[in-house]
C-alpha cells in the first residue's frame, strides 16, 4: 500500500494523476486543491473511489500548506511515499510573449515573474520542507517536481524559443531548488527530481492575440525543427502514464537525484 501526494489535483494532469494513482484500491491518493469542495464534486463524479481524498491548500500560501500536513498525516498515519508537485502558475499575460515585448511594461514584467516565482519555486519549497518529516517515515521516499523543457537552457538557445519568459525562469529555478534537496537529503535515502510532462494539452483554448499568435507559430517552428515527428500536444493520460512511469523507475541507487528529464525519462521534451 503506497500513499501519494498531488498538487494542483483540480484539473487537467494533476486530476489525471489522481485517476492513475486511485486505479489501485490499496493506495491512499491525496490531491491539494484551492476549491476542496469543487474538486471533491469532481472527484465523486468521475471517479467515486474512495482512496482519493481533497485536502485545500494554496500552494502559493505558506500557512495554508503548513495546515495541510496535520490533515495529510491523518490520512496516511503520519507517512507519505510520493509527493508530486505538479500545482504551477502558467500566466496567460507572458504565455506567448517575448522577454523584450514584457519588457515594454517594466511593472506587469516585474509582477509577472515574482508571481511565477511564489508559486513554482517557494511554493514546492515550502512544499517539500513541510513534509520531509512524512517522507522520511515513508517506503518509497519520492519527491517529484513538475517542470517543463522550456527551463532547458540549451533548448532554448539552439531553437530561438523567446516566449514564457517568466514561466521558463520560474521552473529552471525550481529544478536548481530541486537539486539543492537532493544534495541534502540523498543520504537519507530521499530522491527529488524534476520530471517535464510534455507538451500536454490543457484544455485551455484561450483565443490567441495577433501578437500571441505569431509567438505561438514561431514556437511550433521550433518544435517541428526540433523534433520532426512531432505532431502536437499529448493528452493529460498518456503524459501522465508517461511521468509515473519515469517515477517507478528513478531511484537514489541508480543516480537520479536531482536530474531533471523528459517524461520520456531522458533529454528529449517531445
Amino acid at each position: 500500500m503506497s500513499s501519494y501526494l498531488v498538487t494542483g489535483a483540480s484539473r487537467g494532469l494533476g486530476f489525471e494523476f489522481l485517476r492513475q494513482l486511485s486505479n489501485d484500491p490499496a493506495s491512499t491518493v491525496i490531491g491539494f486543491s484551492r476549491n476542496k469542495k469543487a474538486t471533491e464534486e469532481k472527484v465523486k463524479a468521475e471517479l467515486n473511489r474512495e482512496n482519493v481524498h481533497i485536502v485545500e491548500a494554496d500552494p502559493s500560501d505558506y500557512a495554508a500548506l503548513k495546515r495541510a500536513v496535520e490533515e495529510t498525516s491523518r490520512l496516511t498515519g503520519g507517512t507519505l511515499d510520493y509527493i508530486i508537485a505538479n500545482a504551477a502558475l502558467v500566466s496567460e499575460y507572458s504565455e506567448f510573449k517575448s522577454i523584450g515585448t514584457l519588457g515594454e511594461d517594466p511593472e506587469i514584467l516585474e509582477k509577472d515573474i515574482h508571481d511565477s516565482i511564489q508559486t513554482n519555486v517557494l511554493g514546492t519549497i515550502h512544499l517539500f520542507n513541510l513534509f520531509i518529516p512524512l517522507l522520511r517515515k515513508g517506503s518509497a521516499k519520492k519527491a517529484i517536481a513538475i517542470s517543463t523543457g522550456m527551463a532547458d537552457v540549451e533548448l532554448i538557445r539552439n531553437y530561438d524559443v523567446g516566449i514564457a519568459g517568466p514561466y521558463a525562469l520560474s521552473k529552471a529555478a525550481l529544478n536548481v531548488a530541486v537539486a539543492k534537496f537532493s544534495a541534502q537529503y540523498r543520504k537519507e535515502g530521499i530522491l527529488f527530481m524534476s520530471i517535464s510532462p510534455g507538451f500536454v494539452d490543457t484544455g485551455k483554448t484561450p483565443q490567441p492575440t495577433e501578437e500571441e499568435l505569431k509567438g505561438i507559430q514561431a514556437m511550433g517552428a521550433a518544435f517541428a525543427t526540433y523534433a520532426p515527428n512531432f505532431t502536437g500536444p499529448i493528452s493529460s493520460e498518456e503524459s501522465a502514464k508517461a511521468v509515473l512511469s519515469v517515477i517507478k523507475k528513478a531511484s537514489v541507487e541508480n543516480g537520479d537525484g536531482g536530474s531533471f528529464v523528459s517524461h520520456f525519462g531522458d533529454k528529449q521534451w517531445l
